[in-house]
């Protein structure tokens, strides 16, 4: 039994620590000394090891790191966390305010801008003010649980200030960096110790957040920063927050760190002003940016806007002009991708630009290296686009000697030797060889990748090997392996062999519709794109016999996509390929027809139970309720469309009364659910 005295005691503590934190951490002003906090800590670390029932999560103890993981979990986020769109310089800025000023015309829009952050999306949760999650962003809809890793951050609150006012539920979204000096140290000690080098910041906080053991992780100069949230919960169900700005000045009152620089635009004008002085001042920062985030700052403006199927149109990143350098360009040699596509790529004489080796990069086709006049031997500007992606910017005319060689489109597959074309309204050329092994390699990479089945433990290389010798000639050839194909192969092992097949075997149980649409590699649709088709299709035949009319009445699906889905299951040996995938069993279907119509009864309608349930618990009724579309609340309210009671019920039985919310009983509940 833990004395009353001794439970209020590790609570001023634990409160009083994160508040030195927040002073050292975050304003890099404290107020006590080191040997002060030091002692503090130790009180509560004795605390916690006497009375180790009063150990929990959000403990600054805890911040030194558990035991380690065998793996990561997955955690799935409330409300998508989207990547953005781009905008490169003010006219594509311009275009962008153009385009939702349209959508919500005679409206003032204001804007919240903050620099973008080069680090790992996260997102971090809080209930009743304690740190209780976090995940990384992953595919936007699910991603890996870090929670053990995050609450190692020093600048990252695990018990908000302000107990009367933070919501019930809170999820906060920012990045995981690591200062550019912070790095550099990093690397020495790295070196020191024989391990492997950081390419640069952002690669150095991802990998020392992904660390299977938070101790690791708790070593690591890492720091948080907000710069938005997900799903917010009230215990009174009544929303404080109007506004983006409104939000994060809440995150600062609750002692969590936002992007700095953050600030509000009252128009489109102001915006370019701070992009342009953010862009004279990138490089005074202590962190790496590569542009800033523009966001409508009314949060009602927003949910107007709504989303692509891949980024909210109520924000955009506007990126700076890529830092550039000098270098050679050696060679210029053409690949073969999944579609055919012959796509040449500049080899370049190594060259450092921001921090990073560039040694090639794409040229895209034929036309772009004509446009740009490039020569093999050219000097060459260099740079990357967004400071991530290499890029040839021009040849340097007046360095040229005349030993420069003109490049000459191949007319052949560099890969099988057939004929290449160029088809009509495109600019790349295309092998149209189906058999052609690069084509067959990039397709079958593609389709065991993580944006596809995700395949464990198959990768490049082993496809490459199946494919040159003939074991593997299509997708379904995969399902196809047994153990003396493969078990004679060089480094191949008996166990490696049966893994393998092992691996295969579970992704072809485990498939999902999305993510089999996905594996295909249908032009233009990827794994967001793959999500809604699921969502409107059961199978791979019903999509299959969809038209153009109905894709496009599809939210998301252009034009393009939608052509492109049509062509794809109108040809004859895709058409073979899906029967195939019938045949072998690899033929999930979607529940998302099924769920629209079983939802559709309580879509969007609100449930609070009250009195303990005879049939189920109440959490088994808030699952049910949620499944089928409707909303489990805690809280009595006008906005309570059904009050569920069970025997006993408690006060707000009468409160119910007094709203005029509908009461129903529990076998009301039930005939409403199985309706």
């Amino acid at each position: 039994m833990v004395p009353e005295k001794v439970r209020k005691r590790v609570e001023e503590l634990r409160k009083e620590i994160e508040y030195h934190n927040y002073r050292y951490y975050v304003l890099n002003d404290p107020v006590i000394s080191d040997p002060e906090y030091d002692k503090l800590f130790r009180e509560l670390l004795e605390l916690e090891e006497k009375y180790p029932e009063l150990k929990v999560p959000y403990s600054p103890t805890q911040r030194i790191g558990g035991e380690p993981a065998k793996e990561f979990k997955t955690r799935a986020h409330s409300i998508p966390m989207y990547g953005l769109d781009n905008a490169f310089g003010t006219d594509e800025w311009l275009s962008y305010v153009e385009r939702i000023k349209k959508l919500l015309p005679d409206e003032k829009i204001e804007f919240w801008v903050d620099p973008k952050l080069d680090g790992l999306a996260v997102e971090v949760i809080y209930e009743n003010g304690k740190f209780v999650g976090a995940a990384t962003r992953g595919d936007g809809f699910v991603g890996e649980d870090v929670t053990a890793n995050m609450s190692t951050i020093k600048n990252l609150p695990l018990q908000l200030f302000g107990d009367g006012d933070v919501p019930e539920y809170l999820e906060v979204r920012g990045e995981v960096i690591i200062f550019i000096e912070d790095f550099y140290k990093l690397n020495r000690k790295q070196a020191e110790e024989n391990k492997k080098l950081f390419a640069n910041p952002r690669n150095a906080a991802a990998g020392s957040l992904r660390q299977l053991d938070p101790k690791v992780t708790a070593q690591r100069p890492l720091k948080f920063y907000a710069h938005g949230i997900g799903l917010v919960r009230w215990k009174d169900g009544k929303d404080r927050w109007k506004t983006h700005s409104e939000a994060m000045e809440a995150l600062k009152r609750y002692g969590i760190s936002i992007t700095p620089e953050s600030k509000l635009c009252s128009n489109e004008k102001e915006v370019i002003e701070y992009y342009q002085e953010m862009e004279k001042r990138r490089r005074e920062f202590p962190f790496q940016i590569d542009g800033i985030v523009c966001k409508v700052n009314d949060l009602d403006q927003q949910k107007r806007l709504g989303s692509t199927a891949r980024a909210p149109r109520w924000a955009i990143a506007l990126k700076f002009k890529a830092i550039q350098a000098e270098t050679i360009l050696e060679d210029i040699i053409v690949q073969v991708g999944r579609t055919g596509v012959l796509t040449p790529v500049a080899i370049l004489k190594p060259v450092s630009v921001g921090g990073v080796t560039i040694t090639r990069a794409t040229l895209h086709n034929e036309d772009e290296i004509k446009a740009k006049g490039l020569k093999i031997g050219d000097h060459v500007i260099v740079q990357r686009a967004g400071d991530v992606i290499p890029e040839v910017v021009r040849p340097v005319v007046e360095k040229r000697t005349g030993k420069e060689k003109e490049f000459v489109f191949p007319k052949t597959c560099p890969v099988c030797g057939s004929r290449v074309e160029r088809l009509k309204g495109e600019v790349a050329y295309r092998c149209l060889n189906a058999s052609c092994p690069a084509k067959i390699k990039q397709g079958l990479i593609h389709f065991v990748s993580k944006a596809g089945l995700d395949i464990e433990g198959i990768g490049k290389r082993w496809i490459d090997i199946w494919v040159d010798k003939g074991i593997v000639k299509n997708f379904v050839d995969l399902f196809k392996l047994k153990k003396e194909d493969i078990i004679n192969l060089e480094r191949m092992g008996p166990k490696l062999a049966e893994n393998m097949l092992s691996s295969i075997k579970k992704a072809k149980e485990n498939a999902t519709l999305d993510k089999l649409i996905s594996a295909l590699g249908i032009r233009f649709v990827g794994e967001q794109t793959a999500k809604v088709l699921a969502e409107h299709f059961k199978d791979l035949d019903e999509l299959a016999s969809a038209t153009v009319e109905d894709l496009l009445k599809i939210k998301d699906i252009g034009p393009e996509t939608a052509n492109s889905i049509y062509s794809f299951f109108h040809n004859s040996e895709n058409l073979k390929l899906i029967q195939e995938f019938k045949n072998i069993g690899l033929w999930p279907v979607s529940k998302g027809k099924e769920k629209e119509k079983r939802s559709s009864k309580l879509e969007g309608k609100r449930f609070l139970f009250t009195g303990k349930l005879s049939s189920m618990t109440r959490e088994k009724a808030k699952k049910i309720v949620e499944e089928l579309g409707g909303i489990a609340v805690n809280n009595i309210s006008k906005k309570v469309d059904f009050l569920v009671v069970g025997e006993n019920p408690g006060s707000k039985l009468e409160k119910a009364k007094k709203l005029g919310v509908k009461i129903i009983s529990e076998k009301e509940f039930l005939e409403l659910i199985s309706s």
